[in-house]
């Protein structure tokens, strides 16, 4: 059987086709401009195809609510033209197939505990820390969503001394992503973070904020693993001294066997940047199996 994969982000849409173990058999991406000219590229690209279903991981926020009358749509987002655009909706007329439909992180988790190095793991917390910070969260052996899904990225930091910097997000300027995404690293220190691995000092402040928020998730939700994949955990000097700073904030209030293993409880992504597809084909697996 052939399952369709969409990991739909804000600059490219990236489509796919697996098989039954989560093999990706082929994929191409195609350039996210707007709805009118996006969306009947990947229909086009699925219909001939023969899918079971189709899994899709979309960047946000999304409506989740099943009994909502807007299901399926991307909202709120800043992407302006992609606001209020019923992207379930469009591709379900178009191909007829059943369709899973998560946030692009929460694809990114449910692909680590399916096939990565997290497999079997009940309570997981995956963030992508990249052009913005996201987090998904697995609890009890399934994806969170609530309300709406966790937006993580926009806990409020507490400004590291010495640190002036504004804050990149429009919303709340001093959150996780405001103090910590890529683009708050290039702004705050005028080069990009690719540019930057030598400089020390700017990996030293980085992990000060993402010890912060992995110690409030820490306290929060309780995860057995945290995962950090996205373009800014590439510099790999980061986790050790993330894990230290994190150790050093829980300050030993926290008791539990996985905290004594920092170095397999705050882990790289394992599937080579392959995560956020092989997570859409298991929502798409899934799909077809609710019918």
């Amino acid at each position: 059987m052939l399952y369709g994969a969409l990991e739909a982000g804000g600059t490219k849409m990236v489509c796919a086709l697996g098989d039954e173990n989560g093999r990706i058999l082929e994929q191409i991406s195609i350039k996210t401009t707007v709805p009118a000219e996006t969306l009947p590229a990947i229909a086009d690209y699925f219909r001939d195809k023969k899918i079971e279903s189709l899994g899709i991981g979309c960047f946000g926020p999304i409506d989740l609510n099943r009994e909502s009358p807007t299901y399926g749509y991307i909202t709120s987002t800043p992407k302006t033209d992609w606001m209020n655009c019923d992207i379930v909706g469009y591709l379900k007329k178009e191909l007829n197939v059943p369709i899973g439909f998560d946030t692009d992180v929460n694809g990114s988790l449910l692909g680590e505990v399916t096939y990565g190095d997290s497999k079997g793991l009940s309570d997981v917390v995956y963030f992508t820390i990249g052009t913005g910070i996201g987090a998904g969260v697995m609890a009890g052996g399934r994806l969170l969503h609530g309300m709406l899904h966790p937006e993580a990225g926009h806990m409020i930091m507490e400004r590291v001394s010495g640190d002036n910097y504004a804050g990149r997000c429009p919303f709340h300027h001093t959150c996780f992503e405001g103090m910590a995404s890529g683009p708050a690293i290039e702004e705050r220190w005028g080069q990009k973070a690719v540019e930057l691995s030598d400089r020390d000092e700017v990996w030293e402040l980085e992990a000060e904020y993402i010890a912060q928020a992995l110690m409030n998730i820490v306290c929060v939700l309780s995860p057995k693993r945290i995962i950090l994949g996205g373009g800014v955990m590439h510099q790999m000097q980061l986790f050790e001294l993330v894990r230290e700073k994190l150790e050093k904030k829980l300050n030993g209030y926290i008791k539990a066997p996985e905290l004594k293993d920092m170095e397999n409880y705050v882990v790289p992504a394992s599937l080579h940047d392959d995560q956020g597809i092989m997570g859409c084909i298991k929502l798409a697996i899934d799909a077809a199996s609710e019918g």
